[in-house]
């Protein structure tokens, strides 16, 4: 079982059940989020401290670890 950063795992999760959405979808919830500050008032910086990356470069790693938060829930 994978552990992650629990700020990255709610967000995770505050976006899938905001709208439970498949991917590509979802990327687009996780952006709308980060960039309205609805969760917990963080934004895109924030949440890269936090391990959640939204830039394309590594979205690779972005789409594991939604994979695994929501495969554990």
């Amino acid at each position: 079982m994978e552990t992650f950063d629990p700020v990255a795992r709610d967000f995770i999760l505050f976006c899938t059940h905001r709208n439970h959405k498949e991917w590509p979808a979802l990327y687009d919830e996780m952006c709308w989020v980060a960039g309205r500050r609805l969760f917990r008032g963080l934004g895109y910086a924030e949440l890269r401290e936090a391990g959640i990356s939204l830039g394309l470069t590594n979205i690779e790693d972005t789409i594991r670890m939604v994979d695994a938060v929501t495969t554990q829930q």
